[in-house]
């Protein structure tokens, strides 16, 4: 038996923590600003949504150019430049009060996510083997998993025992150790020399291979903006408002277990094995929602959502990367994360529009109607790509 090229390598271990520390400080964000907002600032809900909203749109309108940033600057100076610039963002919470001022930075500290997070994805990618990436990805992929469920516990906890002052601090100093991570990941790994091009093309923005299946995750991510924008607020409608992060802790155990056999499965077996019964799972998750009304059926839905949504989008996000070739892997990267942070933008605002109408339990059956649309959509990909093969 061949020994198998190791995924856990130096690099690999200090992307992990690297992307870790970002995701923290995201989460940790999203789950206390909100609050921040509301009690502190004595703004309105809907002020406190569009702290999120603008910083996704930053994110936004700059993925397309980070692929493009990436080859012209070098994807290890990238990440330490913007892991920088991150982290002077998020040392300014501490400081910055006026809610005007909070919007601006939310904005920029959205850009340079955008680039962070591309880079070290696509940096992961240069750094798996080949044969190993569906599992490669996957494991890197559990450094975001992780801080769904670190990053709201930390900060939630440090706001109702301490101060939101104690908090942006510590997310300071959090992320500084995800900086120092990266300054020991080694140089980059290049494919090729490539000529620098001064004019800008539809390539640079985006990789044609990979919008197919990136396409096909946006659906995944409208949908999975029912859980990560509205659930406290059904949860406390229920009745179930304490077991909210009871929930992301079983969806976040869900999906740690079953990473290594999913992983090792897409490898060996193909993408159709995992997507397929992710999908359904995710369905499932998502009906058992709508119809939770007790504490069982609520952290059951957490296990189904965890398991499909864990096993579907690193699915996706190897395919993008696998649909073209090493050297455009940024582009990949960044083409992915493009569709899906707009899938959770526009997600996040429509499904809001819906619940306000239709109530939430609407809400869940209709985003498990899309995931089942989405099904369709790669089975029937699927059959033609299998027939052409």
């Amino acid at each position: 038996m061949q020994n198998k090229e190791p995924i856990w390598t130096k690099a690999f271990i200090n992307l992990f923590a690297t992307n870790f520390s970002i995701f923290i400080i995201f989460y940790g964000l999203v789950s206390a600003l909100p609050l921040y907002a509301t009690d502190i600032l004595s703004r309105s809900d809907e002020d406190a949504g569009l702290l999120m909203t603008i910083f996704l749109i930053s994110a936004i309108i700059v993925r397309p150019f980070s692929g493009k940033i990436l080859d012209l600057v070098g994807k290890r100076k990238m990440l330490w430049i913007s892991l920088f610039m991150y982290l002077i963002c998020t040392g300014l919470y501490y400081f910055i009060e006026p809610f005007e001022a909070l919007l601006v930075l939310r904005f920029v500290q959205g850009i340079f996510f955008s680039i962070a997070t591309t880079a070290s994805g696509s940096m992961a990618a240069d750094n798996i083997p080949i044969a190993r990436r569906g599992a490669g990805l996957g494991y890197f992929t559990m450094s975001t998993n992780l801080a769904v469920v670190v990053g709201p516990f930390i900060a939630l906890t440090l706001i109702q025992f301490f101060s939101y002052d104690i908090l942006f601090l510590s997310l300071t100093a959090l992320l500084m150790i995800g900086a120092i991570s990266a300054i020991m990941i080694p140089t980059d790994k290049k494919p090729a020399t490539i000529p620098i091009k001064t004019k800008l093309t539809w390539n640079d923005l985006f990789e044609k291979n990979a919008l197919p299946v990136a396409l096909i995750a946006s659906l995944v991510a409208f949908s999975y903006a029912s859980v990560l924008s509205y659930l406290s607020i059904y949860s406390q409608e229920k009745g179930l408002l304490h077991l909210t992060s009871s929930f992301f802790a079983v969806f976040a155990i869900v999906m740690l277990l079953t990473r290594p056999f999913t992983g090792r499965i897409f490898d060996e077996k193909g993408p159709k094995y995992i997507i397929i019964p992710g999908l359904i799972s995710f369905i499932i998750g998502l009906v058992l929602l709508a119809y939770m009304n007790s504490p069982f059926l609520f952290l059951l839905a957490g296990a189904f959502t965890g398991l499909g949504y864990g096993a579907v989008v690193p699915c996706f996000q190897t395919l993008s990367i696998e649909s073209t070739s090493p050297k455009r892997s940024g582009y990949a990267t960044a083409t992915f994360f493009t569709l899906f942070d707009t899938g959770l933008a526009v997600g996040s605002y429509i499904l809001g529009l819906i619940a306000t109408q239709l109530g939430y339990q609407n809400l869940y059956l209709l985003s498990s109607i899309i995931i089942i649309v989405t099904l369709v959509i790669f089975i029937f990909r699927q059959k033609k790509k299998d027939r052409l093969a």
